[in-house]
């Protein structure tokens, strides 16, 4: 049997961001992960280091995980591939410009000042090589982006350094508590805690009804493609505000370009596939609003599992139901950003029982009506 102080399932960026911070304070986490670190969303997402067009709850929390973004080599001795080149979200006619416009008022009116609302002018100078039809956008230009692969490898290469215990391979398949512990069982080894923490990414609803929260969760898997090697295009991460689109390009050239369409998977065995229909409709979109572009070659697809919350924003804290239990899911495809906020928050919270930050909107019982 392996007996550690916070037994954290799911190795994923937001596990071993956890167990990371877990282990700053001292405490020693088990992180048991059914594949591999990166496997799924944490190593196959967009990358978007993200303020921008956040849920007003997500707001605290988005800008709180910006400032360690822009100190990340201080938190995991790795840069993760991180570019401060801002972005912009984009309108492509009057009715999405007004959008955007009153979006940036109610942020303003909540007390927050980093989105900028950006005209015709503004918007050709930050992005020259867009469509000519785009009126306006509004823009961050303190956020980014970094590799998701390569921060998953860092994330997870700091918390074993630290002293966090990684079990790889290791599938949970039944959770008890045993007197004030809690106890997994995975495949021919168990493992034992004081403390749980549920970050088991697409899987995580499973275990949260285990648990006894009621959530409103499915899975999701959002695709992304890449393109070959072009020229300097664009140095800002652009986001669509009227359709499916996130596009950025890389320090190689290459360009990654997705935004909403979905690909297919099966939770049970973990394999998946991606939507040839919704993959054309995103070309199509990016050859429409970066005409360059029209006849770059498309070289690489893929899709990864999320986990999707009915209203968009995820479950962080404890659990409502289980005593010393903990969540961290549901990030529906933006939690990326969020991650070394999300696992100091959880260190905070199993360390000190608080916070310094608002993580109601966040509640595991926030469904239960």
């Amino acid at each position: 049997m392996t007996i550690g102080d916070v037994l954290i399932i799911g190795g994923g960026l937001h596990g071993c961001s956890a167990a990371l911070h877990l282990a700053r304070r001292g405490l020693k986490p088990v992180i048991l992960e059914r594949d591999w670190p990166g496997r799924h969303a944490s190593g196959v997402n967009a990358g978007g280091v993200r303020t921008l067009l956040r849920d007003p709850a997500e707001i605290p929390l988005a800008l709180a995980a910006r400032r360690m973004w822009h100190a990340i080599g201080e938190l995991v001795d790795d840069d993760c591939g991180y570019k401060t080149v801002g972005q912009v979200a984009i309108a492509e006619n009057d009715a999405e410009y007004d959008r955007l416009k009153a979006r940036a008022g109610t942020v303003r009116q909540l007390g927050f000042d980093h989105e900028e609302l950006i005209d015709r002018a503004a918007l050709r100078s930050m992005v020259p090589s867009l469509a000519r039809h785009c009126v306006g956008g509004l823009a961050v230009r303190e956020d980014g982006f970094a590799s998701p692969y390569h921060t998953s490898l860092a994330f997870r290469r700091k918390a074993l350094a630290l002293g966090a215990r990684l079990f790889e391979g290791a599938e949970a398949e039944r959770i008890d508590r045993v007197g004030e512990n809690w106890r997994i069982e995975a495949g021919a080894r168990t493992f034992e805690a004081p403390v749980l923490v549920n970050a088991a990414g697409a899987w995580a609803g499973e275990w949260a009804a285990r648990l006894g929260d009621t959530v409103s969760f499915r899975h999701i898997l959002p695709m992304m493609m890449v393109s070959e090697r072009v020229p300097p295009l664009v140095e800002p991460v652009v986001i669509a505000s009227g359709r499916p689109l996130s596009l950025k390009q890389m320090p190689n050239g290459t360009v990654i370009m997705g935004g909403g369409y979905l690909g297919f998977g099966d939770l049970r065995t973990g394999r998946n596939r991606t939507d040839f229909n919704g993959l054309q409709k995103s070309a199509a979109t990016v050859a429409e609003l970066f005409p360059a572009l029209r006849g770059a070659r498309i070289v690489r697809s893929w899709a990864g599992f999320e986990g999707r919350m009915a209203d968009d924003i995820p479950v962080i804290g404890p659990s409502a139901a289980a005593p010393d239990a903990f969540h961290a899911f549901g990030f529906s495809g933006h939690g990326f950003q969020l991650a070394p906020i999300v696992g100091r928050i959880l260190a905070d919270l199993i360390a000190t029982g608080e916070t310094d930050l608002p993580i109601r909107p966040f509640s595991a019982n926030r469904f239960a009506a």
